[in-house]
């Protein structure tokens, strides 16, 4: 079993990601992170690279672009006992990104305002956030995908034990994943359904 070697931690709630961030730094992990829990972190003084210096492409477009990089899926997607897809990170120097911790833009809470516009809404729909989070799910094989900060604790102490969490561990927190976004989805969705177009002042 491969070890964890390096996360991408990305939170919009970023409750207890001081102490979770620096027990993956004094275990080796490399730790990439985005914006304000990249700034967070540092704040801690835990060492941390930013995704656009890993990638060596800028977040762009206010914030838009910031995880949607081959750098980064395909260093989540790769499976390790694939020889060709090992062969093909190699050729375009991919690295593995063995741990996620990534949560939501708060998209309910954000609607919940009355105030709230559908230009707002719609820079509250998450589009890196549920992309990483599927991916990771998707390879739980390789990869352990964290939402939920109470899970922390299990996912560190696995790690310390042997290096990684165990495949029913991670497992387990890839169906978290699904449940997580296909929820997300269904409060973006009823919200739309809501609006009225023909009186709404975005469309006029």
């Amino acid at each position: 079993m491969s070890k964890v070697e390096r996360a991408l931690i990305s939170l919009t709630d970023k409750s207890g990601i001081e102490g979770f961030a620096k027990e993956l730094a004094d275990l080796g992990i490399e730790i990439l992170s985005t914006g304000g829990t990249a700034a967070k972190i540092r704040e801690a003084g835990i060492s941390v690279m930013d995704v656009s210096e890993f990638t060596g492409f800028p977040e762009m477009l206010d914030g838009r672009v910031k995880t949607l990089h081959p750098k980064v899926h395909g260093g989540i997607l790769n499976q390790r006992a694939n020889s060709d897809h090992q062969k093909q990170c190699a050729e375009h120097g991919l690295k593995n990104i063995d741990l996620i911790a990534v949560n939501l833009y708060a998209f309910e809470k954000t609607v919940a305002d009355p105030n709230c516009s559908l230009g707002d809404a719609i820079e509250n729909i998450d589009i890196g956030g549920p992309t990483m989070l599927r991916a990771s799910a998707k390879n739980f094989n390789d990869v352990t995908v964290i939402v939920d900060p109470a899970d922390y604790p299990q996912v560190l102490k696995e790690i310390k034990e042997t290096g990684n969490t165990t495949l029913k561990t991670r497992f387990r927190l890839a169906a978290k994943v699904f449940k997580l976004t296909s929820e997300y989805d269904t409060a973006i969705s009823a919200w739309l359904e809501k609006v009225d177009v023909d009186g709404n002042d975005f469309f006029k």
